[in-house]
C-alpha cells in the first residue's frame, strides 16, 4: 500500500514521531548509493546514527560561523569576474553564475581551496549526475555502468570520484597545511571529518572519509545553487521587496561584507529565503520511506511494508497554511505582519525530525553571504522577452530553462 501524506500534523507524525519505524525507500538509496557510497546521506539504523553524531559538531552554528570569510572571498571574486563577461548587464545567465559560486564555496570549505575551471567540470557533472538519477528512480533495477546508455552516468561519476579520492588521499598522506594556499587546512570540513571520533574514540577509514566528503560536496553545492537561482528569479520578478532588502542591507551593512554577527541582523533577507524556498523548495519531493513495523498516522495503521511519501512543494502552496499560497509574500514569515500562525511541519525545504538536513545552517548562511553581496553592488532585473521560469524536479527543483536575469549596478 502507498500512503501520501501532506497535514503538517501527519508529516510529524511520519518524520519525527515514526522515524525509528521508516527507513528510506530502497529503490531511490541503492541510486544515490552509487555517487554517495555508504554515507550519511545512504545509512540506516545504528551506522548512520553513528556518522551522524560524528558529523554534526562539524556543521554546528559555531564552526559553520568560522565558514563566512571564506563564503565572502568565494563570492567577491565571482562578481569580479562576471563584470568582463559579455551583455553582462542586460542578459545574465544566473543560474550558471550561482552554480559556479556555491562550487567555489563548497570547495573552499571542504578543502581550502577553490579552482574556476576545475569547479566548472564538477558543476557539470553534478548537473548531469541529477539527470541521470531522476531517470534511474523509475526503473526497478540500475543497468551496469558499462552499458552505452550509461556513459553521461559513468563519466560524471568518474570525474568526480577521481576528484574526491585525490583530494582525501593526498590529506591522509601529509600531516602539514597545504604551503601554496596558506589554508589551515585542519579547520575546513575534511580536516574536522579526519579529527571526528565516535562514542568508542574511533574515526573515519579512508573509504568512509570519501564517501562523506561526496555527500557534502554533492548535496553542500546543487541544493544551495537551486535555492539561490529561484531566490534571483523571485526578486527579481518582485522588485519592491527586492529594494526592502537592499534598503536593509544599506542599513545595516553600509558598503562593507557581511560577517556572521550581521546576519541576524538581516530578518527581511532572512524572510526573503524562506519565502522563496516555500515556493521552490530544492528537495521538492522527499525520499519516500517504507515502514518495518505498523505505524500510526492520522488515525490509520500502516502495515509492514507500506511506501509513505510526503512532498514538501504541495503542502508549502496548500492555502490552509499560506494565505495566497502561490504569491511571494515574505511578510507572512514575519509574526507581526498579521499572517496566520504557520504550523510547524507546513514548511520544511530542510526536511524535519532527526534526519533533517545536516547542512541546513550551512546553506541559509552561505545563501546570506551570495545574497548580501550580490543587492550590496546590483538590481536583478527580469530580461524581457524571457519567460518566467517552470520549475523541473532533476533531484533537486530546478528552472526548465536555464535562469538568465539582467544585473543592473546600483
Amino acid at each position: 500500500m502507498d500512503y501520501s501524506f501532506l497535514h503538517p500534523d501527519h508529516i510529524r507524525e511520519v518524520l519525527v514521531a515514526s522515524h525509528e519505524q521508516l527507513i528510506r525507500w530502497e529503490r531511490g538509496t541503492e541510486v544515490f548509493a552509487s555517487a554517495h557510497g555508504h554515507s550519511v546521506l545512504v545509512a540506516e539504523g545504528e551506522a548512520w546514527q553513528r556518522q551522524r553524531q560524528m558529523l554534526q559538531p562539524a556543521f554546528a552554528p559555531r564552526r559553520v560561523e568560522s565558514f563566512v570569510p571564506r563564503m565572502v572571498d568565494a563570492a567577491r571574486e565571482s562578481l569580479q569576474r562576471w563584470q568582463g563577461q559579455p551583455n553582462f548587464e542586460l542578459d545574465f545567465d544566473f543560474e550558471s553564475a550561482m552554480t559556479q559560486v556555491t562550487m567555489e564555496v563548497i570547495m573552499r570549505a571542504l578543502f581550502s581551496r577553490g579552482d574556476e575551471q576545475q569547479g566548472r567540470a564538477m558543476a557539470a557533472a553534478v548537473h548531469d549526475l541529477g539527470i541521470e538519477a531522476m531517470q534511474e528512480f523509475y526503473w526497478p533495477v540500475s543497468a551496469p555502468l558499462w552499458m552505452p546508455w550509461k556513459a553521461r552516468k559513468r563519466r560524471a561519476l568518474q570525474l568526480l570520484k577521481r576528484f574526491i579520492e585525490a583530494e582525501v588521499d593526498q590529506r591522509l598522506a601529509r600531516t602539514e597545511p597545504r604551503e601554496d594556499t596558506g589554508a589551515d587546512t585542519g579547520t575546513d570540513l575534511l580536516g574536522l571529518m579526519l579529527a571526528a571520533q565516535d562514542a568508542q574514540g574511533q574515526g573515519f577509514d579512508a573509504h568512509a572519509l570519501r564517501d562523506e566528503c561526496m555527500t557534502t560536496f554533492l548535496a553542500g553545492h546543487e541544493t544551495t545553487a537551486a535555492a539561490l537561482t529561484w531566490w534571483g528569479w523571485c526578486m527579481a520578478s518582485h522588485p519592491e521587496e527586492q529594494r526592502r532588502v537592499a534598503d536593509e542591507l544599506q542599513a545595516v551593512l553600509g558598503e562593507r561584507a557581511p560577517t556572521a554577527a550581521d546576519l541576524p541582523q538581516l530578518p527581511r533577507l532572512s524572510r526573503s529565503f524562506k519565502e522563496s524556498l516555500r515556493l521552490y523548495p530544492p528537495a521538492a519531493a522527499l525520499f519516500s520511506r517504507r515502514t518495518t513495523a505498523p505505524v500510526r498516522v492520522a488515525g490509520y495503521t500502516l502495515p509492514v511494508g507500506s511506501m509513505v511519501r510526503i512532498t514538501p512543494a504541495l503542502t508549502h502552496r496548500d492555502p490552509r497554511w499560506f494565505l495566497e499560497p502561490e504569491a511571494f509574500r515574505p511578510d507572512r514569515f514575519d509574526p507581526a505582519a498579521g499572517h496566520p500562525e504557520i504550523p510547524r511541519g507546513a514548511w520544511l525545504p530542510f526536511g524535519a525530525g532527526p534526519r533533517v538536513c545536516l547542512g541546513s545552517h550551512f546553506a541559509l548562511t552561505e545563501m546570506s553571504v551570495i545574497a548580501a553581496l550580490l543587492l550590496q553592488r546590483y538590481e536583478l532585473q527580469t530580461v524581457p522577452g524571457r519567460r518566467a521560469p517552470q520549475p523541473r524536479l532533476d533531484i533537486t527543483l530546478r528552472p526548465d530553462v536555464p535562469l538568465h536575469l539582467a544585473l543592473k549596478r546600483r
